[in-house]
Parts: structure tokens; sequence; C-alpha cells
């Protein structure tokens, strides 16, 4: 009886502690406007199912501006961040502000360190989720030629993904692997160093250009068991030899200061993915959002 008490006590709390988000108002009112940027094979909404589940109603409701940016759902890191500039400059037009703060998913990692480098002064903060930042064995072996999934067919995807959420992008699978592998994210790294550590799992430069760097990550797999994309997380967590989140290592997702690199959360628990499905022994995925729009809040971004 007890354990059943207690059972359904979880249960609750891990039910109505992202509705309980909006009870603190102005928790979330940051300086400059949000700016949240998928990972590969990501969008916007696909036919009204956002990719960041229920997180830009919850940072919104206690104060945040928050924007959801579109940009390929396969491609280089430079030219999806070619692609967020664009978005952002009409961002900074739209609102009036002169910065935005950018958060990115993966390889939406990449993406906001391309526009932070090449345009520090638009952007007031880059935080990095789970994000392969020195590449990861899945992309290794995407880019391999002897890889049986051919570049057509992940194009195929892509451009499906594209079509049903409204992007428009041209699509380019193999420059996306190459991108994610661990030599084309070295390659990056070299022209795009700001926030990367020089060892091999510490912090990088908390500041660089007037531009704050964060990030954080969780190392769980197998999260919930309602939660079908477990099982594709699961084996591929076997490529790693290090904690991962099921596609990218506790260490390569390092970048500026560590907020923390062990939730206890996979890939897709990290944006609240699989309808706000997450382990209930750890922190709300949209808490951890709500946390750090309060962080950039008192940092006066």
């Amino acid at each position: 009886m007890k354990l059943r008490i207690l059972f359904t006590t979880l249960l609750f709390l891990a039910t109505v502690q992202p509705s309980l988000a909006g009870w603190w108002s102005g928790y979330t009112e940051t300086k400059y406007p949000i700016v949240l940027v998928h990972g590969n094979l990501g969008f916007d909404d696909l036919l009204g199912y956002e990719y960041w589940y229920d997180i830009p109603n919850n940072l919104e409701r206690s104060g945040a501006e928050v924007y959801v940016a579109h940009v390929a759902a396969v491609n280089s890191s430079e030219v999806k961040g070619e692609q967020l500039l664009s978005q952002v400059e009409e961002i900074l037009a739209l609102s009036g502000a002169q910065k935005v703060n950018l958060i990115g998913h993966s390889h939406g990692g990449p993406t906001i360190r391309y526009v932070a480098s090449v345009r520090p002064e638009i952007v007031a903060s880059a935080t990095s989720i789970a994000a392969p930042h020195k590449g990861a064995p899945l992309g290794d072996t995407l880019e391999d030629p002897t890889n049986p999934v051919s570049i057509e067919i992940n194009n195929a995807i892509a451009e499906l993904i594209d079509f049903l959420s409204g992007g428009g992008f041209d699509q380019d699978s193999e420059a996306a692997n190459w991108s994610l592998s661990h030599a084309g994210a070295a390659e990056f790294n070299a022209l795009y160093p700001e926030g990367i550590p020089t060892s091999e799992c510490g912090e990088g430069d908390y500041e660089v250009n007037g531009v704050k760097y964060y990030s954080w990550t969780g190392t769980g797999v197998l999260t919930n068991f309602f939660d079908i994309s477990d099982i594709v997380l699961g084996l591929a967590s076997q490529q790693f030899d290090e904690p991962n989140d099921g596609f990218v290592g506790q260490c390569g997702s390092h970048m500026g200061m560590v907020i923390r690199d062990d939730y206890y959360m996979n890939h897709g628990d990290e944006i609240n993915w699989l309808f706000g499905l997450y382990s209930i022994f750890d922190t709300s995925p949209i808490t951890t959002y709500r946390q750090h729009a309060n962080r950039l809040k008192n940092a006066g971004l």
C-alpha cells in the first residue's frame, strides 16, 4: 500500500511539474529573445507536432520571448549556420532586440556556434544540449563510404521531413554525416573554436567576444518503459566506450560552462521529445530549460 502511494505521488509530481511552470511570473523573462535550434533530421513542427514538445509554451508562460528556428533537416554545420543566421536577423528586426540567446540541441549545437562565431555582436549567449562538438560514432558510421544505408535514402527521409514541416531547404546527408564525424568536427572546431575545451573532458572558455557559452547533456538511455525510441537509443549507445545519451558522448558534449553532464535523460528526453515522457527519477526536461532561462536572466542576458 505504501509503495502504491509513493508511486502515485511520484507520477503526479512528474505530471504536474511542467504545468506549474507558469506560476512564477517573470522567472524566465530574459533580456534577449531565446531562439531554439533543432538537430539532425529535425524540424520546428511536423504536421503540428513540436520538436521542442511543450518547452516554448512553458518558457513563454513565465516571461520569455521564444522563437523556434527551422533549418535544413540534414546539411553541414556551416550551411545550417547560414540558414540560422538569416532567421536570427529576421527575429532581431521583428522583436527590436539587439541580440538573441541561442539554444541548440544535437547538431543544433555546432549550428549555433557558427552564428556566434561569425556574428558575435548579435548573440548574447550560446547554449548546447547534447551536441556532438567533437563528433560522434554514428557520424563516423554514416560517413563511411561502405555504410549500407545510402546517402539517397537519408536524403529522401530528410526531404520528407522538410516537406511535411514546410521547410523548403536543400538537403545534403553526405555533408551532415561529415559534420557529425570526428574528423569533420575537428575540422569545424579548428575554424570555429569558441567555447570548445582544449582538454579531453574539460570546460571551454565561458565567454568569447562577448558571447557566453553553456552546455548540458544526459547520460541515461533506457529512461521510460513507455518510450519506444529508447530501444533505438539503447542500440546506438553500444557504439560508445563512455557514458552517453544514445547518440552523443558525455565529454564530447562539453562547451563553455558545463552546467551538468549526467542528467538521467537520453537524446530524446533532452527536448521532452515523445509527448513529454522521461524518467520520473530525475529533473523534468522542461525544468532544465526554465532554470537555464532564469540563469540567463540573472546574468543580464
